[in-house]
């Protein structure tokens, strides 16, 4: 489908490999098959066994795993360079039994999906939000758990085309990928601005943080790991001043 098509756009891969990616909310894998034309592997989780099966009848060539995404992403650290979910998310906002709390059932699914996608890997989530309140909700959750980026907006003038993609991004986040449709419409850039990450509130104008700041500090030891260096763990003490004496 052409969800599909742009979600695996907006992951910007890399060309020169095949890439391992989880389809949140697969259905009967018909991502999958365009990320397996793609030449990159999948693997597919969905709460509906009526969907997997049909998946399964269709041979699809992804892994297929029966979960709720709202008790998490069962698998280990860094193991996916990306993730797409079409459709999906949006139905984390619903409390379909009295024990569902939406913000710890968004808040588990990406809490854990930061922890099993790649350092610079992103996650690309269409979803249909019932209103702006659902959106806040849903991206503030996702910053909570650790994610940069926000919403982007394919068509946002048009009732019928219109589609909401989140694209979140794992750890250094490059700048958020324009929505189609999107030139000149100067008034919903402003709209969307408010969707982007959290962080920039501790730069200064010229976008880096305060020098020796924790931000800073945080910054440059991220930028020494991808450098393949030994830094010490992040802890809570992590940029803190000491006092004149002990």
């Amino acid at each position: 489908s052409q969800m599909s098509e742009r979600a695996v756009e907006l992951l910007g891969l890399p060309e020169d490999r095949p890439c391992l990616l989880l389809d949140v909310g697969c259905g009967s894998g018909l991502s999958g098959d365009y990320i397996s034309e793609e030449g990159h592997y999948w693997i597919g989780m969905d709460i509906s066994p009526a969907m997997l099966d049909v998946a399964v009848e269709r041979e699809v060539e992804g892994d297929l795993l029966l979960a709720d995404m709202g008790h998490g992403i069962p698998f280990r650290p860094g193991m996916f360079d990306g993730c797409i979910s079409i459709s999906a998310v949006q139905w984390l906002c619903n409390a379909d039994k009295k024990s569902h709390s939406p913000p710890k059932r968004l808040y588990r699914f990406f809490s854990t999906l930061y922890t099993a996608l790649a350092r610079g890997a992103r996650a690309v989530l269409q979803l249909y939000p019932e209103n702006s309140e659902q959106l806040e909700l849903i991206t503030a959750q996702a910053m909570k758990a650790g994610f940069t980026g926000g919403m982007v907006v394919d068509y946002p003038n048009s009732a019928k085309a219109k589609k909401f993609f989140l694209c979140l991004f794992v750890g250094a986040s490059g700048p958020l990928p324009k929505g189609l449709g999107t030139e000149g419409t100067d008034g919903e850039e402003a709209r969307q601005a408010k969707f982007t990450t959290e962080r920039t509130r501790f730069r200064n104008a010229k976008g880096k943080s305060v020098k020796k700041s924790r931000d800073w500090i945080l910054e440059k030891k991220e930028r020494r790991r991808r450098q393949g260096k030994e830094v010490r763990a992040d802890t809570k003490y992590t940029g803190r001043k000491r006092r004149p004496r002990f």
